[in-house]
């Protein structure tokens, strides 16, 4: 498969080197000499230098013979006018946007029908989804969801306190007691890997599990992790998606919202636009103004601001003061890694949202969704045709590294973990 991505920015990169893992033929597209210069050295892709936007530039990166076209640049309108030039030139291909303004995300069925663009991706959209996740588990620090078969991967630290430290994973699922359940990986020391039934369950590292979504919320409770319901609510940053964010969360019954931003302006805006949510000026890492505002008896505090390095010492602030749960807006990838190091757990990124969006769209066949696990692994659902030599087998190690959540039947959904390690 021909892979067009028009952009090498971190989205673009991502997307790119997850692709080429796959063995896919894959081409970047950007007008930043030095950008691509890096991609060049670091990943096996061709390199077309010029604007994703310019006929020209997609005629010498060989459109017509792609598949798959990828307009991923921190631009609206040259994701746009890329998709509307791709159409002209190979009409039949799959298209796919990153679209981040509201005013256009608006019109998808026109953008789908007249600029044939299949798919848009919002970031903000995709963010604020997973925030809403964490929120509505918060002993969880991951959570996803596979399209429509009522099936989640979960990710939680464990912690000194877990009731089932020390235990073989072939023992979990008896002291869980829950049978739709299996531990899909783990990550410890920064390297994830697919565990057997003798790996332990261990402190200081990450379980990720799958399970039935009714089920969830008892096995974070066998994990020893907090399950309580929420009720007080602080957003730090009142941007689109710090905005977005409160008028979801206003529909909800029961919850007490503030949303916090620098700006008199745009405090203002807030005011006029939101119905149920407090709204104060200041800066969320003033310790001062978190303890007029009791953000110790917060349930939970979101910062979202467009400051990265502002947001975590937001959330650490808040941590220290008692916050039962937080969690962080990350943009750079570099960042990830670090967080949980500085003592924060729940961490969103638009980027790797987008970007993790966008890979589901890509894969052709049978695969149906995945779910990233870090970089180095996925959860795919997969259509199980007749014929395949899975069908017919139980939950057990098929080939390393595949293993399978549970028995197949032929064209019927399962889910795997496909991991690269």
């Amino acid at each position: 498969m021909r892979i067009i991505i028009v952009g090498a920015g971190e989205v673009g990169f991502h997307i790119a080197h997850r692709l080429t893992a796959e063995n896919k033929n894959v081409v970047v597209i950007d007008k930043n000499p030095e950008v691509l210069e890096r991609v060049g050295e670091r990943l096996d892709v061709e390199t077309v230098l010029g604007s994703g936007s310019s006929p020209r530039v997609l005629e010498t990166a060989r459109v017509k013979n792609a598949q798959t076209f990828l307009a991923v640049t921190d631009s609206d309108e040259i994701n746009l006018i890329a998709c509307t030039f791709s159409n002209i030139l190979a009409p039949n291909m799959t298209r796919i946007a990153r679209i981040r303004n509201q005013e256009y995300t608006d019109y998808k069925n026109i953008l789908a029908s007249d600029l044939h663009i299949d798919i848009v991706i919002n970031p903000e959209e995709e963010i604020i989804g997973s925030i809403e996740r964490l929120m509505s588990t918060p002993g969880a620090a991951e959570v996803s969801e596979f399209s429509d078969i009522n099936i989640t991967l979960a990710g939680i630290w464990i912690r000194n306190t877990c009731p089932l430290a020390g235990m073989n994973l072939a023992d979990l699922k008896q002291a869980v007691e829950i049978e739709r359940f299996i531990v899909a990986a783990i990550v410890r020391d920064e390297k994830l890997f697919i565990p057997s039934g003798r790996h332990k369950v261990k402190p200081k590292g990450m379980v990720y599990f799958v399970c039935a979504h009714q089920d969830l919320q008892a096995v974070l409770k066998a994990f020893g992790a907090s399950t309580g319901t929420q009720h007080k609510v602080l957003i730090i940053g009142g941007g689109n998606i710090g905005f977005k964010l409160a008028q979801n969360l206003e529909r909800k019954k029961g919850l007490q919202i503030k949303i916090m931003d620098k700006e008199r302006a745009r405090c203002n805006f807030l005011a006029q636009n939101l119905n149920r949510s407090i709204v104060l000026q200041g800066d969320g890492s003033d310790q001062r103004l978190l303890r007029e505002e009791n953000v110790g008896d917060m349930d939970v505090v979101v910062s979202v601001t467009g400051d990265e390095e502002n947001n975590v010492l937001c959330s650490l602030l808040a941590q220290s003061m008692g916050a039962k749960l937080t969690v962080t807006r990350i943009n750079k990838f570099a960042y990830l890694p670090l967080m949980q190091a500085v003592g924060l757990e729940h961490i969103v990124s638009p980027r790797l949202s987008a970007a993790n969006s966008i890979l589901r769209h890509v894969r052709k066949g049978t695969v149906i969704s995945s779910i990233s696990i870090k970089e180095d692994a996925e959860a795919m659902e997969v259509v199980a045709r007749e014929g395949s030599p899975l069908v017919g087998r139980s939950r057990t190690w098929i080939f390393p590294p595949v293993l399978l959540f549970c028995v197949l039947s032929a064209v019927s959904r399962s889910s795997f973990l496909q991991g690269r390690v």
